[in-house]
Formats: structure tokens, sequence, C-alpha cells
């Protein structure tokens, strides 16, 4: 374990602290090849003014696209939810408030990123 997570640990006491900590660090990392080859394939190569449901459902047909749509939606997603729980944890001091808010943030994560994975496994179905 890295020293800062070992210091984080033992300021906290709490080990779910350190797994959040590092899962920025690695989800940040995971996120950078992820986000510029999306922005590189469709604002580059393709050109938004081509995308439209036709080219999304040929997109979708492969198995391999919608993995790499997957991955990019959990990590990108997962790491701004869990910096904005860290903005909760700095801002926020009232420990009862901020138990609360942290609940009301994970029901959300949880409730967006299962709407985004049916649409993602779901696929796009063309009349």
């Amino acid at each position: 374990m890295t020293q800062l997570a070992e210091q984080i640990k033992t300021t906290t006491g709490n080990q779910a602290e350190v797994v959040a900590w590092k899962w920025m660090r690695y989800s940040g990392l995971l996120l950078i090849p992820l986000a510029w080859g999306h922005v590189a394939i469709q604002d580059v190569l393709v050109g938004v003014h081509s995308i439209d449901l036709d080219y999304v459902a040929m997109r979708w047909a492969s198995l391999a696209w919608r993995t790499y749509d997957f991955l990019l939606l959990a990590f990108a997603f997962a790491h701004g939810v869990n910096g904005l729980r860290q903005v909760i944890h700095d801002y926020i001091h009232n420990e009862k408030l901020k138990r609360k808010l942290n609940w009301i943030l994970i029901v959300f994560w949880l409730v967006v990123s299962a709407i985004g994975a049916i649409a993602i496994v779901g696929g796009v179905r063309l009349g």
C-alpha cells in the first residue's frame, strides 16, 4: 500500500476511504485512453455530423463496441460520482447529513448506471 493510502487509512480509520482513493487513481488512468479514443473515433474519424441512430445501431452490432462503451460509461460515471462524494465529504460536516447524502448518491449512481447498462445491452432497435 502506498504511503499516502496508508496515511488516509490511519487518519480516517476506514478501509472504504482507501478503496475510494485508489479507485479515483485507477479509474482516472483507465479513462485517459477510453475517453481520448472515443473523441478520436467519434469526433475526428467519423465526425459528429455523421452520427445518427443508424450509425449507433451499426456500431453496437459488435460486442466489442458495446463493451468499450460500457467501460467508458462505467469508469467515467463512477469516477465522477466518487468525486462528488469527496466534495460532500469536504464540505458537509454533519455526519448524519453526510451519511444520508452518500446513500442518495449511491442510489443515484445505481439507477443511472442501470439505465445506461440497459441501453447498451438492449441496443438500438430499428423499425
